[in-house]
């Protein structure tokens, strides 16, 4: 079986020079994306396993230098090739810290283009078709971001399913990041070029989620003035994530019961099935098994569904990724509302570790963007919400059985009587005879 090409992506402000390289490089079959920016670059990099990337320096907002040292930090082993008007550009490169970085001096011609992409390629350790052992480098996998033993465990199951159309369950707390796990299944995998719809069926009015998910046809119920299509058929050849599935009626885990065994849909209203090949990725914080008892979820449906299962920690239970996350949110909002890099306090750090985060991830970039919008070039510990700054958690350690923390009051109180049993027995409100069988 032959391998396939690498994924190149294109940044340059001048579109002319994209569609010229995109054309020399698909002549050669490479795969290419191009971004005009280099915001859209870092949006097509999360969601998309890059092996090489071209890119000009002098482009206006952010410049290319920024998007080396951005690709340096996070994606190390991406092979980079730097395409400029400015033949000074090795004193430039010397400067940046962006590993082997291959050059091109505008104008240049196709052999040469091709030239300096192998030897970008034969420097690029990630660019083999060899699998890479995504755990053992500091480095985001699709947008996951993390080093914890929880977050190396859920890479690993994605490693196993990405390439395969293995019905897949991802179970965790609200704003863990399960449609970041559905989206790295999608796109790490070898049917990344078909499309992903994600679905979240709490957002959908119960008595629309079936038209919305499967289609229905003219005049299938009031307002329905046209054939319509449904998210399955808009996922027809790649990925549908249905994430909230215990909010699905039971009327409509019927008819997901019937995609699953028949790989077919039937729009409302209609009799015809139509074929489809999709994988399906399905999500919830709600207790499936507990919705079972309660017949408010089949249990045929749950069976199906959890083929192969990958659980989410929540953000309090892997500290050591918090770091790497905040990182992450400082670039991303840093460049949307300061178009600038934006650096944390080094005392801001053990506050968020300190944190229990109840909304994990999610909690973590909402209070980090407001931080970033109260702040110039620094975020200190004042752009923190006060309830964070104060808060203080306490290890098992720190915890003692109930009896015993009563015992500790009622010894308080005898002492502050001067061990007057009959005083100290009035104000704890209980007789001699229990203060004594307390003190036990």
């Amino acid at each position: 079986m032959a391998f396939l090409k690498e994924n190149i992506l294109l940044v340059d402000d001048d579109v002319h020079i994209l569609e010229l390289l995109q054309r020399h490089l698909q002549a050669l079959d490479y795969h290419t994306f191009k971004a005009v920016s280099v915001r859209e670059a870092v949006t097509i990099l999360k969601d998309t396993k890059i092996d090489v990337l071209i890119t000009d320096l002098n482009m206006p907002e952010i410049d290319g230098f920024e998007l080396l040292k951005f690709t340096a930090e996070h994606y190390p082993n991406m092979g980079k090739l730097v395409i400029t008007g400015f033949p000074s550009i090795q004193d430039s490169l010397a400067v940046i810290q962006s590993g082997v970085v291959e050059y091109l001096t505008k104008p240049f011609t196709k052999q040469e283009l091709i030239e300096a992409l192998h030897k970008t390629l034969a420097q690029n350790t990630s660019a083999s078709k060899t699998i890479k052992n995504h755990l053992e480098v500091n480095e985001p996998y699709g947008d996951i971001i993390g080093k914890s033993k929880g977050i190396k465990h859920v890479i690993q199951l994605i490693e196993r399913v990405k390439n395969n159309k293995a019905t897949v369950f991802i179970s965790g707390e609200s704003g863990t990041g399960k449609e970041l796990v559905a989206r790295s299944i999608h796109y790490q995998g070898q049917f990344s070029r078909g499309p992903f719809i994600a679905v979240n069926c709490g957002a959908i009015p119960e008595n629309l989620l079936e038209a919305e998910l499967f289609g229905y046809v003219k005049g299938a119920f009031t307002g329905a003035d046209t054939n319509r299509n449904g998210f399955f058929q808009a996922a027809n050849g790649g990925t549908i994530f249905l994430d909230e599935i215990g909010n699905a009626s039971l009327a409509v885990q019927s008819r997901l019961l019937r995609v699953l065994q028949e790989k077919e849909v039937v729009k409302v209203g209609s009799q015809k099935a139509e074929k489809i090949d999709l994988r399906i990725i399905t999500a919830t914080n709600s207790n499936l098994k507990e919705m079972i008892k309660n017949q408010t979820f089949r249990d045929d449906l749950y069976y199906r569904l959890t083929v192969v299962e990958i659980y989410v920690p929540p953000l309090r239970d892997r500290k050591e990724d918090i770091a790497p996350l905040a990182e992450k949110f400082l670039y991303k909002y840093g460049l949307e509302y300061k178009d600038r890099l934006i650096k944390m306090d080094t005392n801001v750090l053990p506050i968020l570790e300190r944190y229990t985060w109840p909304g994990n991830i999610r909690e973590l970039e909402n209070i980090l963007q407001r931080a970033i919008i109260l702040s110039d070039k620094l975020v200190t510990v004042d752009a923190l919400p006060e309830s964070l700054k104060y808060n203080i958690s306490f290890s098992d350690s720190d915890f003692v059985p109930l009896k015993e923390m009563e015992k500790q009051y009622i010894l308080k109180v005898l002492h502050a009587c001067n061990q007057n049993k009959t005083k100290a027995s009035e104000i704890l409100q209980i007789n001699r005879k229990t203060l004594r069988e307390k003190l036990k």
